[in-house]
Protein backbone atom coordinates (compact mmCIF):
# COMPACT_ATOMS: atom_id res chain seq x y z
CA UNK A 1 0.00 0.00 0.00
CA UNK A 2 1.23 3.05 -0.85
CA UNK A 3 1.94 5.96 1.88
CA UNK A 4 -0.03 9.40 1.52
CA UNK A 5 2.13 11.97 0.85
CA UNK A 6 2.24 14.78 3.36
CA UNK A 7 2.87 18.28 3.52
CA UNK A 8 6.34 19.64 4.40
CA UNK A 9 7.02 21.88 7.02
CA UNK A 10 7.69 24.64 4.30
CA UNK A 11 4.58 24.05 2.97
CA UNK A 12 2.54 24.22 5.57
CA UNK A 13 3.89 27.34 6.60
CA UNK A 14 2.98 29.29 3.85
CA UNK A 15 -0.33 27.46 3.65
CA UNK A 16 -0.81 28.83 6.91
CA UNK A 17 0.50 32.37 6.03
CA UNK A 18 -1.25 32.43 2.95
CA UNK A 19 -4.70 31.67 5.38
CA UNK A 20 -3.37 34.32 7.38
CA UNK A 21 -3.39 36.93 4.81
CA UNK A 22 -6.79 36.31 3.20
CA UNK A 23 -8.77 36.12 6.35
CA UNK A 24 -6.69 39.44 6.85
CA UNK A 25 -7.88 40.58 3.87
CA UNK A 26 -11.38 39.34 4.58
CA UNK A 27 -11.56 41.06 7.97
CA UNK A 28 -10.65 44.37 6.01
CA UNK A 29 -13.16 43.95 3.66
CA UNK A 30 -15.62 43.38 6.34
CA UNK A 31 -14.45 46.66 8.31
CA UNK A 32 -14.95 49.00 4.89
CA UNK A 33 -17.90 47.56 4.85
CA UNK A 34 -19.05 48.75 8.28
CA UNK A 35 -17.67 51.79 7.98
CA UNK A 36 -19.98 52.29 4.76
CA UNK A 37 -22.49 51.54 6.39
CA UNK A 38 -22.29 53.64 9.43
CA UNK A 39 -21.33 56.57 7.41
CA UNK A 40 -24.69 56.07 5.08
CA UNK A 41 -27.01 56.14 8.62
CA UNK A 42 -25.13 58.75 9.89
CA UNK A 43 -25.95 60.64 6.71
CA UNK A 44 -29.17 59.74 6.97
CA UNK A 45 -29.66 61.36 10.72
CA UNK A 46 -27.83 64.88 9.48
CA UNK A 47 -30.18 64.72 6.78
CA UNK A 48 -33.13 64.60 9.61
CA UNK A 49 -31.52 67.30 11.21
CA UNK A 50 -31.33 69.82 8.30
CA UNK A 51 -34.72 68.64 7.52
CA UNK A 52 -35.81 69.82 11.10
CA UNK A 53 -33.83 73.03 10.89
CA UNK A 54 -35.78 74.17 7.63
CA UNK A 55 -38.97 73.26 9.48
CA UNK A 56 -37.73 75.69 12.56
CA UNK A 57 -36.45 78.66 9.94
CA UNK A 58 -39.96 78.16 8.73
CA UNK A 59 -41.60 78.55 11.90
CA UNK A 60 -39.14 81.10 13.67
CA UNK A 61 -39.39 84.13 11.09
CA UNK A 62 -35.57 82.75 9.36
CA UNK A 63 -33.66 82.60 12.71
CA UNK A 64 -31.59 79.55 13.67
CA UNK A 65 -31.69 77.55 16.79
CA UNK A 66 -28.60 78.38 19.16
CA UNK A 67 -25.48 76.51 19.09
CA UNK A 68 -25.25 75.33 22.66
CA UNK A 69 -22.45 75.70 24.20
CA UNK A 70 -19.51 76.53 22.74
CA UNK A 71 -15.65 75.53 23.19
CA UNK A 72 -15.71 73.70 26.81
CA UNK A 73 -18.27 70.13 26.87
CA UNK A 74 -22.00 70.57 27.48
CA UNK A 75 -23.60 70.44 30.81
CA UNK A 76 -26.29 73.46 30.18
CA UNK A 77 -29.31 71.13 28.46
CA UNK A 78 -32.36 72.96 29.64
CA UNK A 79 -32.21 76.00 27.57
CA UNK A 80 -35.68 75.42 25.32
CA UNK A 81 -33.59 77.79 22.05
CA UNK A 82 -30.21 75.31 21.89
CA UNK A 83 -30.45 73.30 18.58
CA UNK A 84 -30.35 69.51 20.70
CA UNK A 85 -34.01 70.83 22.56
CA UNK A 86 -35.52 72.85 19.65
CA UNK A 87 -35.43 70.76 16.83
CA UNK A 88 -36.27 67.79 18.39
CA UNK A 89 -40.17 68.05 17.80
CA UNK A 90 -39.47 68.01 14.47
CA UNK A 91 -38.38 64.69 14.28
CA UNK A 92 -41.48 63.77 16.63
CA UNK A 93 -38.90 62.75 19.42
CA UNK A 94 -38.74 64.30 23.11
CA UNK A 95 -36.33 66.90 23.44
CA UNK A 96 -32.68 65.81 24.83
CA UNK A 97 -33.72 67.61 28.24
CA UNK A 98 -36.84 65.94 28.58
CA UNK A 99 -34.49 62.22 27.98
CA UNK A 100 -32.60 63.74 30.07
CA UNK A 101 -34.72 64.24 32.72
CA UNK A 102 -36.52 60.65 32.25
CA UNK A 103 -33.08 58.75 32.50
CA UNK A 104 -33.30 58.13 28.83
CA UNK A 105 -30.39 60.13 27.21
CA UNK A 106 -28.96 58.80 24.06
CA UNK A 107 -25.78 56.64 25.02
CA UNK A 108 -22.91 55.10 22.44
CA UNK A 109 -24.54 52.99 19.79
CA UNK A 110 -27.65 53.78 20.87
CA UNK A 111 -30.50 54.46 17.67
CA UNK A 112 -30.79 57.31 18.01
CA UNK A 113 -30.65 60.61 15.23
CA UNK A 114 -28.97 62.20 18.48
CA UNK A 115 -25.98 59.67 17.87
CA UNK A 116 -23.58 58.69 14.92
CA UNK A 117 -23.38 55.21 14.74
CA UNK A 118 -20.02 55.35 14.70
CA UNK A 119 -19.23 57.22 17.70
CA UNK A 120 -17.44 55.99 20.81
CA UNK A 121 -16.24 57.08 23.92
CA UNK A 122 -13.34 59.06 24.40
CA UNK A 123 -13.52 60.72 27.17
CA UNK A 124 -15.77 61.17 30.44
CA UNK A 125 -18.27 63.72 29.35
CA UNK A 126 -21.85 63.86 31.24
CA UNK A 127 -23.68 64.08 28.53
CA UNK A 128 -23.18 62.11 24.41
CA UNK A 129 -24.19 64.37 21.97
CA UNK A 130 -21.90 62.95 18.89
CA UNK A 131 -23.01 65.96 16.81
CA UNK A 132 -22.37 69.78 17.33
CA UNK A 133 -23.76 72.80 15.49
CA UNK A 134 -21.11 75.11 13.66
CA UNK A 135 -19.54 77.05 16.77
CA UNK A 136 -19.85 80.47 14.93
CA UNK A 137 -23.70 80.01 14.70
CA UNK A 138 -26.07 81.88 16.63
CA UNK A 139 -24.28 81.86 19.84
CA UNK A 140 -25.08 82.59 23.35
CA UNK A 141 -23.02 85.99 23.62
CA UNK A 142 -25.17 87.04 20.86
CA UNK A 143 -28.16 89.16 21.07
CA UNK A 144 -30.23 87.05 19.02
CA UNK A 145 -29.79 83.87 17.19
CA UNK A 146 -28.38 84.05 13.64
CA UNK A 147 -30.78 84.61 10.92
CA UNK A 148 -30.73 83.01 7.69
CA UNK A 149 -30.92 86.40 5.23
CA UNK A 150 -27.95 87.20 6.83
CA UNK A 151 -25.87 84.38 5.71
CA UNK A 152 -24.51 84.39 2.70
CA UNK A 153 -24.48 81.28 0.48
CA UNK A 154 -26.80 78.80 2.71
CA UNK A 155 -25.80 76.20 0.91
CA UNK A 156 -22.09 76.29 1.55
CA UNK A 157 -22.33 76.89 5.39
CA UNK A 158 -22.06 74.66 7.87
CA UNK A 159 -25.01 73.99 9.77
CA UNK A 160 -24.38 70.71 12.02
CA UNK A 161 -21.43 67.60 11.86
CA UNK A 162 -19.78 65.10 13.09
CA UNK A 163 -18.21 65.84 16.48
CA UNK A 164 -16.58 64.25 19.71
CA UNK A 165 -19.44 63.26 22.35
CA UNK A 166 -20.05 65.89 24.85
CA UNK A 167 -20.09 68.99 23.09
CA UNK A 168 -22.64 70.59 22.05
CA UNK A 169 -21.13 72.59 19.08
CA UNK A 170 -18.06 71.98 16.83
CA UNK A 171 -15.63 73.48 14.24
CA UNK A 172 -12.52 72.02 12.53
CA UNK A 173 -9.52 72.21 15.01
CA UNK A 174 -6.50 71.20 17.03
CA UNK A 175 -9.16 70.79 20.23
CA UNK A 176 -11.32 68.52 21.99
CA UNK A 177 -14.34 70.20 20.36
CA UNK A 178 -13.25 69.39 16.94
CA UNK A 179 -15.28 68.15 13.57
CA UNK A 180 -14.46 64.24 14.40
CA UNK A 181 -13.50 62.33 10.91
CA UNK A 182 -14.90 59.22 12.47
CA UNK A 183 -15.89 57.25 9.05
CA UNK A 184 -12.57 56.23 7.45
CA UNK A 185 -11.21 59.44 8.00
CA UNK A 186 -13.88 61.64 6.60
CA UNK A 187 -16.16 63.59 8.53
CA UNK A 188 -20.10 64.31 7.83
CA UNK A 189 -21.77 67.75 7.19
CA UNK A 190 -25.23 69.24 7.31
CA UNK A 191 -25.37 72.39 5.68
CA UNK A 192 -27.61 75.39 6.85
CA UNK A 193 -29.55 75.03 3.14
CA UNK A 194 -30.63 71.28 4.58
CA UNK A 195 -28.16 69.24 2.20
CA UNK A 196 -25.32 66.81 3.77
CA UNK A 197 -22.15 65.84 2.31
CA UNK A 198 -18.65 63.69 3.03
CA UNK A 199 -15.30 65.15 3.56
CA UNK A 200 -11.98 64.11 4.14
CA UNK A 201 -10.57 65.26 7.58
CA UNK A 202 -8.04 67.29 6.58
CA UNK A 203 -9.90 69.01 3.92
CA UNK A 204 -12.07 70.80 6.69
CA UNK A 205 -8.47 70.93 9.01
CA UNK A 206 -9.82 68.57 11.31
CA UNK A 207 -7.08 68.48 14.41
CA UNK A 208 -5.56 71.46 12.85
CA UNK A 209 -7.57 74.63 12.39
CA UNK A 210 -10.59 75.27 10.12
CA UNK A 211 -9.71 75.45 6.25
CA UNK A 212 -12.19 77.50 4.12
CA UNK A 213 -12.98 75.89 1.33
CA UNK A 214 -15.25 76.67 -1.77
CA UNK A 215 -17.64 74.19 -0.86
CA UNK A 216 -17.94 74.08 2.45
CA UNK A 217 -17.21 77.19 5.32
CA UNK A 218 -17.75 77.64 9.18
CA UNK A 219 -17.56 81.83 9.55
CA UNK A 220 -20.74 82.82 8.47
CA UNK A 221 -18.91 86.26 7.73
CA UNK A 222 -20.92 88.62 8.91
CA UNK A 223 -19.94 92.19 9.22
CA UNK A 224 -17.92 93.20 12.48
CA UNK A 225 -18.13 89.95 14.31
CA UNK A 226 -14.61 88.87 15.26
CA UNK A 227 -15.48 86.24 17.56
CA UNK A 228 -12.82 83.17 16.86
CA UNK A 229 -12.80 80.00 19.55
CA UNK A 230 -9.20 79.15 20.92
CA UNK A 231 -7.30 76.34 18.45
Amino acid sequence: MKRLAGFSLPELLAAVAVAGLLASLGIAAVGRSIDRVNSAKCLSHLRQWGGALQCYIQESGGFLPRRGQGVQPVWVVDRPDDWFNSLAAYLEMPAYHDLYKAGKAPKPGARSVFVCPAARVTNSYTHFISYGMNMYLSRWDQPERSRVVQLPSPATLAFLADSPGGYASTVPSSRPFSVMPRHGGRANVAFVDGHVGSFPGDYLGCGSGEVAQPDIRWQPGLAGDTWRPVF
